[in-house]
């Protein structure tokens, strides 16, 4: 088989999903750190404190100039050994004292920083829980998870080092430029004249930096999204001898970061090359214009010796701009993407966007169990003109009743299991629970109330009994957990190496997926719930074990209110009623013998055989002796 190797031909990689509305508006690198100041303000003395220290320590070194004019000037004139040894245990004392203070202004910081880069990842984490489903679908995980870690490691690097050195190498500048004016003003404006091209530079490369630092931070967020797919895919990969194909795709995002990083280097190299060179020729001329002086005896060997040591010790607080302004944008781009997360509105704050909670009409006798009225659902991302999901569905499940939902792949049963949770907000119309709409209720009493399986189950990485226990309250104990394996047919799990307390790894994968999806309906009804929603539960259990799993749950269904989502006939016949879905809309509601006698598409579903054509939806059942019912009075009585 030839290998599959990445050239340099290879076109670059399309972005991944991130940010759906594209970058957010230009601002200030400034005004966006500034949104950092609710989460250091709780720091902020021990950080005011570590900015006066590292002032003070920097001041400190500008003062071993004046102690080295002192010694040339006085004792090294004046032939004194012991005024030099007294000189250099000065310059000693102080050159301990400044890194004493350096050393305490690191821990000043160390730990509020660390505290403030924990808090922000708590509340990142937190709003990421709240945000709704349709966000989690636009955006790629891997840039959320970039996110979360590379980005606020950025920021904490910028508080710890570059916010506090911008001002002291600022403070430091401007004390050495005044020292150097009141030793030689002449000499000071020499070491002046580079100040206007230096600004003029910085402001070039910050532009320049700023795209490229954020398309670079968006492309790490691509590449985490690329690992992160191919460990979880990694059986399919396998499976189909794709790794080569994968690797290559994963160097071509690579290679793309790669190359912008290099730019990025190219940029700092840009800037660095100028921030030096125009300084070093400025201290050059410096040095030439002051020996003249000192040959001429304008000025004292002392006064000389101190100007170019003050003008040196200015170098790397000079030399330093480009790098902390590299830094600061880096931060500033990290912060932006922080909170285009941050930003988004959360659950809670949906409700009054939906105006769609609202209590019974005037008059209406209240109803109970679950009931959809005239529910139309469009995914938030959908095309401009085209058809809703769900279009005008009714339907009531009595309370105690089992609904079964049957439908062609793509009519919208599993889009309506996932309004009932409130998963998705419909977009007209409302659900009501025993009456009550369902947006007027508490996510967490609503969502207390109802309980749910999907087809594709989920297990975290946790023991199996947390993994159950996870669907019900605390406080829940070893008997809820026992009769939950008991209905969903999961004793098997007394037989893994320590029980319900097996860790079952990431995504579960360590189990069949049979298993895996027992395990997914044990949690669904091991808190008794009132409501109870399976979206094909029963889909990968072999035929001898759905049969005792559909015997246990037949038991639980008569405690509770039943929405499933059935493809088999077997499942079908757990419900009381059933509901046919085509094209977003329920056509038909019934027993099973009579949708079997009165709809052909049902018959069609039900009979199992693939005849590469489905029935037309738009034709009326044929005529049938028992009632039907149709379009907006599918309810189930």
């Amino acid at each position: 088989m030839p290998t599959e190797t990445a050239t340099a031909t290879d076109p670059a990689p399309e972005p991944l999903t991130g940010p759906p509305d594209g970058p957010p508006a230009e601002r200030s690198a400034v005004r966006t750190l500034l949104r950092l100041w609710p989460f250091v303000k709780p720091v902020r003395v021990r950080l005011f404190s570590a900015a006066f220290v590292a002032v003070l320590a920097s001041s400190t070194g500008l003062v071993i100039p004046l102690v080295l004019k002192w010694i040339v000037d006085g004792p090294v004139a004046e032939r004194d050994p012991g005024g030099v040894w007294f000189g250099a245990l000065v310059l000693l004392l102080i050159g301990v004292a400044e890194a004493l203070l350096f050393g305490f202004r690191r821990w000043l910081v160390a730990r509020p920083l660390a505290g403030v880069e924990a808090s922000m990842r708590r509340r990142l984490y937190g709003h990421l829980q709240r945000l709704p489903v349709a966000f989690h679908d636009r955006w790629a995980s891997g840039q959320l998870l970039s996110r979360a870690t590379t980005d606020l490691m950025l920021l904490r690097l910028f508080l710890a080092f570059p916010l506090t050195f911008l001002l002291v190498n600022g403070v430091t500048i401007l004390i050495g430029v005044i020292i150097l004016l009141a030793q030689e003003w002449t000499l000071g404006l020499v070491i002046l004249a580079p100040a206007a091209p230096m600004i003029a530079i910085c402001s070039l490369f910050e532009r320049r930096y700023s795209s490229v630092a954020r398309r670079a931070q968006d492309q790490v967020g691509d590449l985490t999204t690329v690992v992160e797919e191919s460990v979880l895919g990694i059986r399919i990969i396998k499976g189909f001898g794709r790794h080569r194909a994968q690797a290559r795709d994963f160097r071509r995002h690579a290679r793309t970061l790669r190359g912008t990083e290099l730019h990025k280097a190219r940029l700092l190299a840009a800037i660095w090359a100028a921030i030096v060179v125009l300084p070093e020729l400025a201290i050059g001329a410096a040095l030439l214009l002051g020996t003249v002086q000192v040959a001429d005896g304008d000025l004292s060997a002392g006064t000389l010796v101190a100007f170019l040591s003050t003008a040196l010790a200015l170098r790397w607080p000079v030399e330093s701009i480009g790098f902390l302004l590299a830094i600061s944008q880096d931060a500033a781009k990290a912060t932006e993407r922080y909170f285009e997360v941050l930003d988004a509105e959360p659950e809670s704050e949906l409700e009054a966007a939906t105006g769609s909670a609202r209590g019974p009409a005037p008059g209406a006798p209240p109803t109970s169990g679950l009931r959809f009225e005239n529910v139309v659902f469009r995914y938030p991302d959908s095309p401009a003109g085209s058809a809703p999901a769900l279009d005008g569905v009714d339907l009531h499940v009595q309370p105690g009743e089992t609904l079964a939902l049957v439908g062609a792949t793509g009519s919208g049963k599993t889009t309506l299991t996932a309004l009932v949770p409130r998963l998705h907000e419909v977009t007209a119309g409302r659900i009501t629970l025993d009456g009550e709409d369902i947006t007027a209720m508490d996510r967490a009493r609503l969502r207390a109330m109802v309980s749910v399986a999907f087809e594709e189950p989920t297990l975290f990485s946790a023991t199996v009994g947390e993994n159950v226990l996870m669907g019900t309250s605390p406080d829940a104990g070893s008997e809820d957990l026992d009769r939950a394996l008991s209905v969903a047919q999961a004793d098997f799990v007394h037989e893994l190496p320590h029980g319900t307390g097996t860790q079952v790894g990431e995504q579960g994968l360590s189990l069949s997926g049979g298993q895996r999806q027992r395990l997914a309906l044990a949690r669904a009804v091991v808190g008794r719930p009132p409501f109870l929603v399976l979206d094909d539960p029963l889909s990968a259990l072999d035929v001898h074990t759905e049969a005792l799993v559909e015997a246990a749950l037949r038991r639980v269904l008569t405690d509770t209110t039943a929405l499933v989502v059935a493809h088999r006939p077997s499942t079908v016949l757990l419900a009381d009623r059933v509901a046919l879905l085509s094209g977003g809309r329920v056509t038909a509601v019934g027993t099973h013998q009579e949708l079997l006698r009165t709809s052909t598409e049902y018959a069609w579903l039900m009979s199992g055989e693939d005849t590469g054509t489905e029935p037309a939806r738009d034709t009326p059942p044929p005529h049938q002796d028992g009632p039907t019912t149709t379009g907006q009075e599918a309810h189930i009585r």
